[in-house]
């Protein structure tokens, strides 16, 4: 049977100890190899022209296949027999003098601050673990404390007011709802779900939006238009309910990593308020000197054009990192800009 040969997974680590650190300065000594941990031969699985292969080796090679293949596992000997490839592939390199060349030196660095970095983190982090009383302080803080309203409605989207004006008509004569967001609803022609948005919290929709449902009445709708930057909306407020956050035991896997960000932006802006930091590039580029003069700021905006409307922040904000903003695409979105409340209530 043919061997299966499993790809390379470690990087760097391994490598380190074994190869040469260039010296900075021109017309340095020699690099000093870097001192390898002795094996013996009764703590090693095999052993390559004289070289013994550790069975610490063979445990975090184990470890990080089963991480990265989601708990899958392989023979024993075939993790040995990939360990056996890789310092075969180590002796002729160094044979070779590769590890002294300037280009694996600078990748060999590289790999070592990357592993310096997150070591430090990892100190810091254990050092400074996130407690119980952290998470239930950030939980009661930003989860429990939400005790709003969450909302069911519909909405027919279409392109101009004289459109929604002409829908709001039908829906005075008795028309029904969802057949007319199915046959008018930009959103709704194609998914023919009566223009059904759900449950959501009113910070989840864009400002006009959420003001006229929390204005609205259940079973009623908005009898004149309401514009997004998505086009117009007629909105039909089906029903309301109380916000039940979810229990701390459901969010607290979310909690722990918002809160370890947060321990490090609290160490790095530390230490860069310590630290003598000098930028010594441009940070924004020049404009050519023929480039042309910027657009007159006092210009009319074209007729008819609609501000775009400030989109509301989720909920319950467990991320640290703000989101890029996005490009208005041609057609108006699907959904007045929905977004997922993180942790999400309870239904």
């Amino acid at each position: 049977m043919k061997k299966q040969f499993i790809p390379l997974l470690i990087v760097g680590s391994a490598i380190i100890a074994g190869c040469n650190q260039q010296q900075a300065t021109e017309g340095a000594a020699t690099p000093v190899a870097a001192a390898a941990p002795v094996v013996d031969k009764a703590d090693a699985v095999a052993s390559v022209n004289g070289k013994y292969i550790s069975k610490a080796t063979l445990t975090q090679l184990e470890a990080e296949i089963a991480q990265r293949s989601q708990g899958q596992s392989f023979p024993k000997e075939k993790l040995i027999e990939e360990l056996i490839q890789r310092e075969l592939l180590v002796q002729e390199a160094t044979k070779k003098q590769l590890d002294k060349s300037p280009e694996v030196l600078t990748r060999i660095e590289d790999v070592k601050r990357s592993l310096l970095s997150q070591a430090a983190l990892q100190d810091y982090l254990k050092a400074n673990p996130v407690t119980d009383a952290d998470i239930k302080a950030e939980y009661d803080k930003k989860v429990a404390a939400e005790n709003g309203t969450e909302f069911k409605a519909r909405h027919i989207l279409v392109k101009t007011e004289a459109e929604a004006k002409k829908i709001i008509a039908e829906l005075d004569k008795g028309g029904d709802f969802a057949k007319l967001a199915n046959k008018n609803s930009l959103d709704a022609k194609e998914s023919q779900n009566g223009g059904d948005l759900g449950w959501f919290v009113a910070s989840q929709m864009v400002a006009p939006f959420s003001e006229a449902v929390t204005a609205l009445e259940k079973g009623k709708y908005t009898k004149t238009p309401v514009q997004t930057q998505f086009g117009w909306h007629v909105i039909l407020r089906e029903d309301s309910r109380k916000l039940t956050p979810p229990p701390l035991d459901a969010v607290k896997e979310q909690l722990q990593p918002f809160l370890q960000r947060q321990k490090v932006q609290t160490l790095l802006e530390g230490l860069r308020k310590q630290a003598q930091v000098e930028i010594l590039v441009p940070t924004t580029e020049e404009k050519p000197a023929s480039e042309a003069p910027a657009a007159d700021k006092t210009a009319t905006p074209a007729e008819g054009a609609a501000a775009p409307a400030a989109g509301e922040q989720p909920a319950v904000a467990t991320e640290a990192e703000p989101e890029e903003a996005g490009e208005a695409a041609e057609a108006p979105a699907a959904e007045p800009a929905k977004e997922e409340a993180a942790p999400a209530a309870k239904k």
